[in-house]
């Protein structure tokens, strides 16, 4: 265990500088994200896109580009590509296990035919806080901007939208491209998000503040503002510990954000049970 001046030395390094940034700017847009993702019921899109990000990040080493960039471009085209199928009668799942089968698969084999290093395209998916550079917050400063911009303008349209999608296509709400635009927003967030926690972590910055927060929303409005502040207190909280303890930050941060949402979705059903005996 660090003491508090050795948390504060910590503090004081390039890196864990940031780190804190980027858990900050990533805390105010990606719990939004996760919201549209329980809204639109695209829990699947996580895992496809972060092998489309795997395919972006190995066409921008085979192209000698920045592979961030090229995965974020490629994971936006995607996202934004998917949209019409939200009006199949299988919806987007299907789409997406298709998506993510074929990413990979071109991703390997591009790999494997241009002797081009893997560990510059798998390094993307392994992620790490600690490795944050200033291009990974300057995406996330794009990110929360947008989001919450987006959400404010057209909060009335996404809630019908996430709501009921023929009902907001009968009350005049133009579906198809608010959809596309969200799927694009979802792609190039968890391509974003899976630079800080790595891809089997990036859960903790963008469902459980939103599980979170639709346990204590009664709107998509309150869902928002609830998703940001717990992604806040999760993240950054998480992050202090793994300071305070001298522990990997990403494990810490998906342990820390789970056993608050847990408490969250316990707490109320504690409750209730305590006013249902004093009733009896």
């Amino acid at each position: 265990m660090n003491s508090l001046s050795e948390v504060q030395a910590l503090l004081g390094l390039p890196s864990v500088r940031l780190a804190f940034a980027a858990l900050l700017l990533g805390s105010i847009a990606l719990p939004v994200v996760g919201v549209f993702i329980i809204g639109l019921d695209i829990l699947p899109v996580r895992f496809a896109m972060m092998h489309v990000a795997l395919l972006g990040s190995a066409v921008g080493l085979l192209a000698g580009l920045d592979p961030l960039v090229c995965a974020l471009l490629l994971c936006a085209v995607a996202g934004g590509s998917l949209a019409p199928l939200a009006r199949a009668p299988a919806g987007l799942s299907g789409a997406m296990g298709l998506l993510m089968t074929l990413a990979v698969a071109a991703a390997l084999l591009m790999l494997s035919v241009s002797g081009v290093n893997a560990n510059g395209a798998f390094e993307l998916l392994w992620g790490s806080i600690l490795a944050t550079r200033p291009g990974d917050v300057a995406v996330l400063a794009a990110l929360a901007v947008v989001v919450p911009a987006l959400f404010w303008v057209r909060r009335r349209d996404l809630a019908l939208l996430l709501h009921d999608r023929e009902l907001a296509v009968c009350s005049g709400v133009p579906a198809g491209p608010l959809t596309a635009i969200l799927l694009m927003l979802i792609a190039v967030a968890i391509a974003g998000a899976i630079r800080l926690t790595g891809a089997l972590l990036v859960d903790a910055l963008t469902l459980l503040p939103a599980l979170a927060a639709r346990r204590l929303g009664r709107s998509l409005t309150s869902m928002a503002g609830w998703a940001i502040g717990c992604g806040l207190a999760f993240n950054l909280g998480g992050f202090a510990l793994a300071l305070l303890f001298d522990l990997p930050p990403g494990p810490v941060l998906v342990l820390f954000g789970g056993a608050l949402t847990l408490l969250i979705y316990v707490m109320p059903t504690i409750h209730l049970g305590q006013k249902a005996r004093t009733r009896r």
